[in-house]
């Protein structure tokens, strides 16, 4: 289960990590997207199935940078993925602490909704320099860095003419959390509890 506030958020931050799991057969996925104009929408259904081919895709059009506003929604929108769909094992949201507001919120509901999943809050650069020390990283090669970052400018045409908006953005910050874990590249997470049962 992937959840993110905005259609880029899922793939900037847990794209490389998405593309891994993508390759065994076991997996299923889910992905939601809870703003987003028709136009974007659009986007992130082609993000979805370049990342995670054959996905459930649920997609909601609240209002952007104003979801705190509409809790109930957001709350009643998880809720209803989470009875149509198997129970998830695993679970990618945004970051508990993050500095944007929608963000935020959904870092903080999913561990009320999806409670017996391992969540794993992922990281989504911007000019708040909200970065933290992670958790959880997952390692990636050149090749799977470079594919991510390949298939988020492809899926993402609208995005190009934002000034962060690059490889080297990108490619930097998966650096920085490579080294950090002994390894080209990573993406890096935040587990807030996890169960180790033998």
């Amino acid at each position: 289960m992937s959840v993110g506030a905005h259609p880029d958020d899922i793939e900037i931050g847990c794209g490389g990590t998405l593309l891994q799991f993508s390759g065994r057969e076991s997996v299923t996925f889910t992905t939601v997207v809870m703003t987003g104009s028709p136009a974007r929408a659009e986007e992130a259904r082609g993000a979805a199935e370049r990342f995670t081919p054959g996905a459930s895709v649920f997609q909601f059009a609240l209002r952007d940078g104003h979801l705190p506003a509409h809790w109930g929604e957001v709350k009643e929108a998880l809720e209803g993925v989470a009875s149509r769909v198997p129970a998830a094992d695993v679970v990618l949201a945004p970051r508990v602490d993050d500095a944007h507001q929608d963000h935020r919120l959904l870092g903080r509901l999913v561990r009320t909704v999806w409670r017996d999943a391992l969540t794993l809050h992922y990281e989504i650069p911007k000019w708040d320099g909200d970065m933290s020390a992670p958790t959880f990283f997952v390692p990636l090669s050149s090749d799977q860095a470079r594919s991510k970052v390949e298939a988020i400018d492809a899926a993402f045409a609208s995005q190009r003419s934002r000034d962060w908006w690059d490889e080297e953005m990108f490619l930097g910050l998966m650096r920085l959390r490579g080294m950090e874990c002994r390894a080209r590249y990573a993406e890096a997470f935040w587990v807030p509890k996890a169960v180790l049962a033998l």
